[in-house]
């Protein structure tokens, strides 16, 4: 049998395009290369998680190694990606929102680069990750166009330089449930890899560009050596990318990556460039190895910036640290603040972008990301502005031992307002999943006085506000501003209070299926809550559609 005939596909549509015989059979050979390493990575990351929460061993440094005790850098990489700026990120596959990522922002000016995603902001479907591939290929030759036709709008990439691509697939943790390989689903990482290597790759390699992934979710230096193994046999297999220049920054997003930067920044070998700063995801998998210890109680979410966490602050300087030791390049994290009607909140959402920015910027990274192109100056311009002063970072702040490790518990209060207001993003965000978006503005203060801007939130945002609440059930933490237990009869009765006001403030038109994916979204998030409570850290994008809909169908979890 071809390899190509082992595969089945549940999709509809014409996708011939993109799910060519030769993909089909290259994913199948991969799956075949690869399957058992993935499964048995993700066994390790449970044996960790598992440690942690129920015997108390936390993560912690490894033994010296060459990676730590030796003088070694990271190989050459092309100039733009050491450019000084912003990175603008939004879903690959929503066309217009690719194209508008690419073209100049309000003020005439482009991004250095652009993360087009496939992962968080993403709603994790096959059709998603087809049609990222079909973008990003369009992108790179600059065909992608797209109209709006409710809005009578087109769209196509303006004349002029065009920010570098930053590819990110889904995570090792994940498979494609309508992509089946000897009836079997494949690994997500394995095929959103080949797809975009196979078509935007090879189209990029043969304008003499460099293709560049971030790498989500790692947690450890064989699972970057998984990613080195996975693009080598890629460009074996595929002759026109035999030369191609490729890349990996890892996403530090997980609690025992932190420890590890080092060791699996030299596990990338001939591919490895960089760190990225992830915030909310960082935090998220913080909660979730401390979830079973009481003394490690976080307070409400929204007042755990990074600047002002002396321990997380310290992690990122250590990040910079490691690239700086070995040449490699520091990306720090994401503005997610979105355009608002009054002016005047967008310029004070303007100068709080600038300030973050420049804080990361005096810390050494080169770059940040940004959510929409209204604030690319404004998040832009503090990386440009110290990199072109002359200032260089310090000595010190090349040394990894200056910032040691310290997970540490946040100060703050704990407060049921913030518990609510972690239920309304959460509600918020799965109606947007059942809706195929995996990124969407929400106010999680909606209805209230005052204005403010909506902020543009992935999964990470719904991952940690899940995280913060079941901690408070787990220990039973009493609200400093009501004096209530939390328990899981509280949470039901907020997150159950909090769809109703939504539906209420949609009005009496709002259509009828958007109410029910609300309705819907109020008994996937008690579900996704009652399992953090029980130590299951499954992921919101490991559930198929079909699975989704038994939960909304079903009675609630709680």
């Amino acid at each position: 049998m071809a390899d190509a005939d082992r595969v089945q596909v549940n999709i509809n549509g014409d996708w011939d395009d993109i799910l060519t015989d030769e993909v089909k059979g290259l994913t199948a050979s991969l799956q075949d290369e690869f399957g058992s390493r993935i499964a048995g990575l993700r066994e390790a990351r449970l044996d960790m998680i598992d440690a942690a929460v129920h015997r108390g061993v936390q993560p912690g440094h490894l033994a010296p190694s060459v990676a730590t005790t030796s003088e070694w850098s990271v190989p050459d990489m092309p100039d733009e990606l050491w450019n000084p700026g912003i990175e603008i990120s939004g879903p690959a596959h929503m066309t217009s929102m690719f194209i508008n990522a690419l073209n100049p922002g309000p003020e005439g000016e482009r991004a250095a680069g652009d993360l087009d995603d496939d992962e968080d902001s993403a709603s994790h479907l096959l059709a998603d990750t087809l049609l990222a591939a079909r973008n990003r290929k369009g992108a790179v030759d600059r065909s992608l166009t797209f109209y709006n036709e409710a809005r009578d709008r087109h769209y196509s990439i303006q004349d002029g330089e065009i920010p570098f691509f930053m590819h990110r697939e889904r995570g090792l943790h994940l498979d494609d449930p309508d992509f089946l390989v000897d009836g079997e689903p494949v690994s997500a990482t394995i095929l959103g890899t080949l797809l975009t290597l196979y078509h935007a790759g090879q189209a990029q390699t043969e304008r003499g560009q460099g293709v560049y992934f971030y790498l989500p979710k790692t947690e450890s230096p064989e699972e970057a050596a998984l990613y080195r193994d996975l693009f080598a046999s890629i460009q074996n297999r595929v002759p026109r990318l035999k030369d191609a220049t490729i890349r990996g920054i890892l996403l530090v997003e997980s609690l025992p990556l932190v420890w590890t930067m080092e060791e699996s920044l030299h596990a990338l070998g001939p591919y490895a460039a960089g760190l990225n700063a992830a915030r909310w995801d960082l935090k998220a998998s913080l909660l979730e190895y401390v979830m079973a210890d009481r003394a490690s109680l976080w307070p409400d979410r929204f007042g755990v910036a990074v600047p002002t966490t002396p321990f997380i602050a310290n992690t990122f300087r250590r990040l910079v640290a490691v690239c700086m030791k070995h040449d490699a390049v520091p990306i720090g994290g994401m503005a997610t603040a979105l355009p608002h009607r009054d002016q005047a909140v967008n310029e004070e959402a303007a100068a709080t972008v600038r300030g973050d920015k420049t804080w990361e910027a005096e810390q050494g990274f080169l770059r940040g990301g940004v959510a929409h192109i209204y604030h690319m100056k404004s998040a832009g311009d503090p990386f440009k502005e110290l990199r072109n002063s002359g200032w260089e970072p310090s000595p010190d702040m090349a040394n990894p031992d200056n910032y040691p490790v310290n997970i540490e518990t946040p100060e703050g209060p704990v407060t049921q307002e913030g518990t609510r207001q972690n239920a309304r993003t959460l509600i918020e965000y799965v109606e947007g999943w059942l809706g195929g978006r995996g990124a969407k503005g929400i106010d999680r203060l909606a209805g209230r006085p005052g204005r403010r801007p909506a902020l543009m939130e992935d999964l990470a945002t719904a991952r940690i506000s899940v995280a913060q609440m079941a901690q408070r059930v787990i220990h039973e933490a009493q609200a400093e501003d009501t004096g209530s237990t939390h328990s899981l009869a509280l949470l039901k009765s907020i997150i159950t209070d909090e769809g109703e006001d939504i539906i209420r403030l949609l009005g009496p038109n709002a259509p009828a299926s958007m109410v029910q994916r609300y309705q819907d979204a109020v008994k996937i998030s008690m579900q996704w809550l009652k399992n953090y409570t029980e130590f299951n850290f499954r992921s919101l994008g490991s559930y198929s559609r079909a699975d989704l809909a038994a939960i909304a169908s079903a009675e609630d979890a709680i």
